[in-house]
């Protein structure tokens, strides 16, 4: 691959793909006879209007936890498509501990609990994976995959039968208590005396903004991240220089797994306040889209997350004020900007290298 300046690759290599992908929408949109401009401004509107900056921020708030997820592994050079599984399995992990401790211990200390315990089951659900490409040679890509359709059924066993509320027919669990709920964001600015609309903003996205901070100290300021990069530039050279590559590989997976379990505290913690079924709905996968528009950094994917937050919840409002605009075409603009952030990411990088090659010839 071409390789680019630094500031070129994150910087403006993002920006020509997402600008691509908004005149490729603007061209569908055109052609079931709406005005792409009028679209665009609702869309913006209904992200970032009065009362849909909250919605935004929740979103973008699953997409930064599988976002960091999917990049922490890349670093290493693996391809952790599980995060889905892994998401789910960390939501299991926060009913577990709700369930079973919030009448014997006060409310603050269960949810620290269910914090870890989102965390430490997203972590062994990924370790597994992480396990078999390290020792025994099976492809992550595959593993991980399967280990989805495992969480997947086994969500679909607990919540229609041993953990599902009795006396009801919807698989889902009770209501947790209401001391080991995380705060919503509108209750916490209401209290401090300002006005704020109800959204489902919750405290979660605090932990987001967190774990992109650990993150980025962890890859680029610690020895085990330079461990991990060493390992995504050449494994063999790596394990040349005396870097444990097996140890690290299965470390690396099991943080991956740690973060994108974190992304249920958000769904199950903080919005659902109870365990139900395909929660996830598909964040684990546009993660990756995340981590790939991002360039794997977690400033990057940040700001990848709140785009596709604003994509999400502004394309559910143009549902609202466009007949000719249904869901399926929404979903249609945010596929092409997942598309070309994603899947055709690197497709102008050749053209940028030769554009960068021939103004530096110029210059000289």
């Amino acid at each position: 691959m071409t390789s680019l300046p630094r500031w070129l690759d994150i910087g403006v290599l993002p920006l020509v793909n997402l600008a691509l992908a908004l005149l490729a929408a603007a061209v569908v949109v055109a052609l079931v006879g709406e005005d792409p401009l009028d679209v665009f401004a609702v869309l913006l509107q209904g992200a970032f209007g009065p009362g849909s900056l909250g919605y935004t921020l929740y979103y973008a708030t699953n997409f930064v936890f599988t976002g960091l997820a999917a990049a922490l592994a890349f670093q290493a050079r693996l391809f952790n498509i599980g995060a889905e599984g892994q998401a789910t399995l960390g939501g299991l992990g926060i009913a577990l501990a709700c369930l079973s401790l919030e009448a014997v211990l006060p409310g603050w200390l269960v949810a620290l609990v269910a914090i870890a315990g989102a965390a430490l089951f997203g972590a062994a659900w990924a370790v597994v994976p992480g396990w078999l490409q390290a020792y025994r040679g099976s492809h992550i890509v595959i593993t991980t995959i399967m280990f989805n359709f495992l969480a997947s059924g086994l969500m679909v066993w607990l919540l229609s039968g041993p953990m599902m509320r009795p006396g009801q027919g919807s698989p889902q669990t009770r209501l947790f208590d209401e001391a080991v709920r995380l705060p919503a964001v509108h209750d916490l600015v209401r209290a401090l005396g300002f006005e704020a609309a109800r959204s489902p903003l919750n405290l979660s996205f605090l932990f987001a903004l967190i774990a992109c901070a650990a993150v980025w100290v962890l890859i680029w300021r610690t020895k085990f991240g330079y461990a991990l990069r060493a390992i995504g530039h050449s494994e063999e050279a790596a394990r040349y220089a005396g870097i444990p590559v097996r140890r690290a590989v299965v470390a690396a997976m099991a943080l991956s797994g740690a973060l994108a379990g974190c992304m249920a505290l958000n769904e199950v913690l903080g919005v659902q306040h109870k365990l139900v079924l395909n929660f996830s709905a598909g964040y684990g996968f546009t993660g990756i889209a995340v981590a790939l528009m991002g360039r794997n950094h977690p400033l990057g994917i940040l700001a990848a997350g709140l785009l596709f937050g604003a994509l999400f919840q502004g394309g559910a409002e143009l549902n609202f004020e466009f007949e000719t605009i249904t869901h399926e075409l929404a979903l249609v603009i945010q596929g092409l900007v997942i598309l070309f952030s994603g899947a055709l990411a690197y497709m102008f990088t050749p053209w940028l290298a030769r554009l960068l090659l021939a103004r530096s010839a110029a210059h000289a």
